[in-house]
């Protein structure tokens, strides 16, 4: 999943940001308006964490123009001041979930997840291919009921080959949705993951490359 935090508090953006990427989310960080402003237009995310009021461009702008666009980003909005009337503004602007300050992180965890759910087509909650079982919500993968110990990458790469449901899936793709902004765009980093992958994953392999594509899941016959 891939998340923008807008938030002009640089030490609750960071640890936001860390706590996120703690739990296997790639993670942008924007410290203004219109830094954030320019980011959520630039990439494609699932989620933007939104702090209301921010310097340069204000948070209800962005939130505005975001559901103007017709993007499938969710926002979760944050801002200081809980009242009712508050909320519902933020709701009516475009927002899909607010979350007032301060608040706990396990339920801005949540929050995201959900609405991460909602940004993309919807995929069952378990994945499987054969006898692969990919559980994105416990983070858990198992191949014959032997559970595979993945890296937060390892994890975002297999989740997106088997959403795709045996579409190709290129290389720039994995990188826009798996990795952050800091990523270099000309790095083998996606090849050495798949590699590493498919070694974990053992035989028979279940993740094939089209060259000059990228890569699909393999047709296992049962």
């Amino acid at each position: 999943m891939r998340v923008l935090v807008v938030e002009d508090e640089r030490n609750l953006a960071d640890a936001i940001a860390r706590g996120l990427r703690k739990r296997g989310m790639a993670v942008d960080v924007a410290y203004d308006g219109d830094a954030g402003h320019e980011a959520a237009f630039v990439t494609r995310y699932d989620v933007v964490v939104l702090d209301r009021d921010l310097p340069g461009v204000h948070g209800d702008q962005i939130c505005a123009d975001l559901a103007a666009s017709g993007a499938l980003t969710r926002v979760l909005m944050l801002t200081a001041s809980g009242t009712v009337a508050d909320r519902v503004e933020g709701l009516q602007l475009g927002a899909d979930d607010y979350l007032p300050k301060p608040f706990a992180f396990d339920e801005l965890v949540a929050r995201v997840q959900a609405l991460g759910r909602r940004a993309t087509p919807a995929a069952p909650p378990v994945l499987e291919l054969a006898d692969l079982v990919l559980d994105p919500a416990r983070r858990v993968a198992t191949r014959a009921g032997v559970p595979v110990d993945l890296t937060n990458k390892e994890f975002g790469v297999l989740s997106e080959l088997l959403k795709a449901r045996g579409a190709v899936v290129s290389s720039e793709e994995l990188l826009e949705r798996v990795w952050d902004a800091n990523t270099d765009p000309f790095t083998t980093i996606v090849r050495v993951t798949v590699m590493t992958l498919r070694k974990k994953l053992g035989d028979p392999p279940l993740i094939e490359t089209v060259v000059g594509a990228g890569y699909r899941t393999a047709e296992v016959s049962s």
